[in-house]
């Protein structure tokens, strides 16, 4: 008997699928590798973390995404984390790991940055990318996170081992 596998379960089909992966052959043609970022928000006075569920795909994930042409992997995790929860920089994140996300693609790299120096200017609501997002008590993280989202926040907060994958 096989063990069934968990990002199975998290796989787009039809529609979003299809529009998923048509986003990654854009950048497949745009450009020959990507490079993406994530950011672990800790809130150390509640022990909680930063966590996003997208319109478009299931399960709830660590905020980020691409890195653009010309900007550092800093100003992408600032762009991204203010776009997807209202969540400003007020100190220097802390780069933790770095991936090979290969259920993206063979070319697809994520870099995992801890964040516990921000505010947020006001709670993220529901738009076209985000249809959730919120703090979450570390013992407490709500059912569909992902798989790659418990083994980032494993890694940093519990001393499991870093994967080279996403």
């Amino acid at each position: 008997m096989t063990t069934p596998d968990p990002e199975q379960a998290l796989r787009q089909t039809g529609w979003p699928g299809l529009r998923a992966r048509l986003f990654h052959l854009y950048f497949v043609l745009r450009r020959p590798m990507t490079l993406g970022v994530r950011g672990l928000i800790h809130d150390r006075a509640s022990n909680s973390v930063f966590l996003i569920r997208h319109t478009y795909v299931p399960g709830w994930h660590l905020p980020g995404g691409g890195v653009e042409p010309g900007e550092t992997m800093i100003e992408a995790l600032a762009r991204e984390l203010f776009e997807e929860g209202n969540i400003a920089l007020t100190g220097s994140p802390v780069l933790k790991s770095l991936h090979f996300n290969r259920r993206a693609s063979r070319r697809d790299h994520v870099g995992l940055y801890l964040v516990e120096e921000f505010n947020q200017t006001a709670p993220k609501l529901p738009d076209r990318e985000i249809a959730e997002a919120g703090f979450f008590s570390l013992d407490r993280l709500p059912q569909g996170t992902t798989p790659a989202t418990l083994r980032r926040i494993a890694e940093v907060f519990d001393g499991a081992a870093v994967s080279p994958y996403w």
